[in-house]
């Protein structure tokens, strides 16, 4: 496999959000920059490229704190985009009233036009941008039209002159989203084997072929994995309990690096460390045991071999 300069493998990425205990993006209440600081340091040894979610406080210290330590790391900036319609297939319900979602078309509208602001900013470190994420699937609790989602992406490519994508699980790449496409520099594809019950010895298989379909519907556009995963603790919401553990999230982590790596594409793993903040509050919501790294940012099995340092 490829390395950098600093032996890092060269096309592979990271998802990154910093909110430890105590934290949480709905409470506005974030890392501190020294935790910030910390975190990247971290990262920078492995990956040098990071995918951010949104253009708030978090992303602006991250971007801050890359550009002020000298990192040479690149940053996929995203826009998050609120409800612009309801969902009634979304599982735990996505109904909002009229006014909520004529105010989210303007809250949408300021996100995407802050990609803009961070972009100019931070010139060197933001280097491509996401409108959007799994927006347009047909669970989202946050569901936003296609035809929107269009106009938003030609908006930002026009502000920020920079690669532009749209995030999204692999289904809506297969027909919803063919209109979008063509505005796109490149497809962003999110595969989670492990949320449809598959184990680890077909796990990859589902992942290539994800990735193979729509290859193969929109030939000669440039596709990238934007999110890819394996959690390690469930309490059988989704995942069962029994397939969610630290060896098979570095399996799968192995596994999918070796082939991302052998097909020169880029794959940004989901995700850097646990975040207790999310999901529900039982302690076994998989929702909070995606990262590679504990919430104590102690690395997991995946890691362990190249941060032996960080057990202590």
């Amino acid at each position: 496999m490829s390395r950098d300069r600093d032996g890092r493998l060269v096309h592979q990425g990271i998802c990154y959000s910093g909110y430890r205990a105590g934290h949480s993006p709905d409470a506005g209440v974030y890392p501190s920059p020294a935790q910030i600081e910390e975190d990247l340091l971290v990262l920078a040894r492995r990956w040098r490229y990071i995918r951010l979610y949104d253009t708030g406080p978090h992303a602006e210290l991250v971007l801050s704190a890359i550009q002020r330590l000298g990192l040479d790391l690149e940053v996929l900036l995203g826009a998050w985009l609120a409800a612009e319609i309801n969902n009634p297939s979304c599982p735990w319900g996505a109904w909002y009233t009229d006014a909520q979602l004529q105010q989210n078309v303007a809250v949408n509208d300021a996100e995407v036009a802050r990609l803009g602001v961070l972009a100019r900013a931070y010139p060197t470190v933001v280097t491509s941008i996401a409108v959007g994420n799994e927006a347009t699937v047909d669970w989202t609790g946050h569901l936003v039209p296609v035809e929107r989602v269009i106009d938003l992406v030609r908006r930002a490519k026009a502000d920020t002159g920079l690669p532009v994508t749209f995030c999204e699980n692999h289904v809506p790449w297969m027909g919803t989203l063919d209109a979008l496409v063509p505005e796109l520099d490149f497809i962003a594809v999110h595969t989670y084997p492990v949320w449809e019950y598959k184990g680890i010895d077909e796990a990859m298989r589902v992942t290539i072929d994800d990735v193979a379909r729509i290859e193969a519907r929109h030939i000669g556009v440039p596709v990238a994995i934007t999110e890819a995963g394996w959690t390690t603790r469930s309490n059988g919401r989704g995942i069962e309990p029994h397939n969610a553990n630290e060896d098979l999230q570095a399996q799968y982590y192995d596994q999918l690096t070796a082939w991302g790596e052998s097909r020169a594409l880029r794959v940004y793993v989901f995700e850097a460390f646990d975040e207790p903040w999310k999901g529900s509050p039982d302690p076994d919501e998989p929702e909070k045991h995606w990262g590679l790294f504990t919430e104590g940012r102690r690395p997991k099995p995946a890691m362990r071999a190249q941060f032996a340092d960080l057990l202590g």
